[in-house]
């Protein structure tokens, strides 16, 4: 067996270290950062932009809601006034407690079928606000959502 000669340290190779090498792949790596940090931040930033329009459409969207609501709600209130207005202006003329009984009966039932017309309409109304108001975030959540899988 031959046994390799020991080195001694006039033949052991030292590796040279080039800094213009080194200065260039640290130079690449950091506009490669650069980059990838802009395209990032590009896209949290239309991210935040697409956020904050479905969020303008939303407020937007309660804003119509809810003036829609208060409209039926001054309509149902002024419909119910006028319904007992009338009702006032009839007990005026009754002439018997027959008169009176039929008068009221009448007044009562007339009165429920406008409180159930009344919160039928209120409820399509607030169904339907309810819808418009979270659609715009919900198209973007699940765009976002979408968006995650793709990646």
């Amino acid at each position: 067996m031959s046994e390799a000669a020991p080195k001694s340290a006039d033949t052991i190779e030292y590796p040279t270290f080039e800094a213009n090498a080194a200065t260039d792949q640290f130079r690449v790596f950091a506009e490669k950062g650069m980059e990838q940090s802009k395209e990032a931040f590009s896209r949290f930033k239309q991210g935040a932009d697409t956020a904050q329009k479905a969020f303008e459409a939303s407020f937007e969207n309660a804003r119509t809601a809810s003036n829609e609501i208060s409209s039926k709600s001054i309509a149902a209130m002024r419909a119910s006034t006028d319904l007992t207005f009338s009702h006032m202006e009839a007990l005026l003329g009754i002439r018997s407690i027959t008169d009176f009984g039929e008068l009221q009966s009448s007044f009562m039932r007339k009165q429920y079928e406008l409180a159930m017309n009344q919160v039928k309409d209120v409820q399509a109304v607030s169904t339907k606000g309810a819808e418009d108001v979270t659609e715009p975030v919900k198209d973007v959540v699940q765009r976002a959502w979408t968006d995650l899988k793709v990646a």
